[in-house]
């Protein structure tokens, strides 16, 4: 069983995961919801151990994470891990010693994995020309290949067209028999409903709903009615009674004020629209989840947002008297430099001493240029400034 308890993770200005705690028995699909920017990719990068908790305990079957339990978890990222350049088979292969499984081994079970996802065809061609959704498959056979004891999934339908979104299904419901505890984290709320025993869904680093589906369901009320029809359905978002319409092309999800108002809203419905279905049912996973998070929102600032930045000066250093001033000194000092340099240098015995004072003088020159533009670029920080302030 994973276990994970009173996690947090700060970062220089967001707090990105603040108390979360859950659990994964063995033989469970999980659901870890949550929308774009709530800590579901850090939850699990801490979980992996690729960043380290600032606090908070995770254990799996009752221990501390070893380095030995790294080689019993299998991870699919969201993001594309895969060598582009690198052969199908090679890749697999390389991922399996990752986890401490000899070539020898791996072999076969990458071929039954291959022949599996309809790619045995293409076991020496290139990730590079294969499709994302084949790419897709690819990563789940790496992390699958070493028969891990934790799975941890992030999107793993992107890129899968339905049919192979049904064999990964199958796969996962397969796993599930084979006592493997199993996180996946989705949007896709539909394959979550189908696959999931207990979810926890977080919202700003915080865990805001947890538990067992079904109950999550039957808490949430049976003040949803389910419609198919042929017709326009926009009208539904105008209804007084109506708290919440989820209105599509053919079909609309809508949450009442009270389900007693069922009968009254099929009288309004008479006549506007060609009813197929009309059904009172539970709330589906998707509408709540828009009920409990909202509109999409911004992690927790852990400090005021920076100031903006400072404002450039209006009027130009280079044009300042003081600066033009100096820079004609320093090209004069330079010249004067050069020519009797120069003049010493057609003389028999020409005087160190005065190259060195000449050299110093240029020198000198420069630096005050150098101090010049500072005190003219501070000044003119100051004023525009206090213009801003006025």
């Amino acid at each position: 069983m994973l276990k994970v308890t009173n996690l947090r993770k700060e970062f220089e200005t967001v707090i990105a995961v603040d108390g979360v705690s859950l659990q994964v028995q063995r033989g469970e699909l999980f659901g870890l919801l949550g929308p774009n920017g709530a800590g579901k990719t850090t939850t699990i990068r801490t979980i992996l151990n690729v960043i380290q908790p600032d606090s908070g305990e995770i254990t799996f079957d009752g221990r501390s994470f070893t380095p030995e339990t790294w080689n019993i978890i299998g991870y699919l990222p969201e993001e594309r891990g895969l060598y582009r350049k690198s052969k199908i088979i090679n890749t697999i292969l390389y991922f399996a010693a990752l986890k401490g499984i000899s070539a020898k081994e791996a072999k076969p079970l990458a071929q039954q994995w291959l022949e599996r996802f309809e790619l045995s065809d293409a076991a020496h061609r290139k990730v590079e020309e294969l499709s994302k959704g084949n790419q897709q498959k690819i990563q789940l056979i790496c992390a699958l290949i070493h028969r891990p004891q934790l799975l941890i999934l992030d999107e793993p339908f992107s890129g899968l067209d339905p049919v192979n979104q049904i064999l990964l299904k199958d796969i996962l419901m397969e796993l599930r028999t084979q006592n493997i505890a199993i996180v996946f984290s989705t949007h896709q709320m539909e394959q979550v409903e189908k696959l999931c025993d207990n979810i926890c869904l977080i919202n700003k680093g915080r865990e805001v709903l947890g538990g067992a589906l079904s109950e999550i369901k039957k808490n949430y009320g049976t003040n949803s009615v389910h419609l198919e029809f042929d017709g326009d359905g926009s009208f539904l978002k105008d209804i007084g009674f109506i708290k919440r319409a989820d209105v599509y092309q053919n079909y609309a999800e809508l949450e009442l004020t009270d389900i007693g108002k069922s009968n009254q809203l099929l009288a309004t419905l008479n006549g506007k629209l060609a009813l197929r279905k009309f059904e009172i049912v539970e709330p589906s996973l998707n509408s709540i989840f828009i009920n409990v998070v909202g509109m999409p929102v911004e992690p927790r600032q852990l400090i005021p947002s920076l100031p903006p930045p400072l404002p450039k000066p209006v009027v130009s250093v280079n044009t300042d008297p003081r600066v033009r001033k100096a820079l004609i000194s320093m090209s004069l000092a330079s010249l004067m430099c050069i020519i009797l340099i120069g003049y010493q240098g057609i003389q028999k015995e020409p005087s160190m001493s005065t190259i060195g004072l000449l050299v110093l003088g240029v020198l000198a020159s420069i630096f005050q240029y150098i101090r010049t533009r500072r005190n003219v670029e501070r000044d003119l920080l100051k004023k525009s400034l206090e213009g801003d302030r006025i």
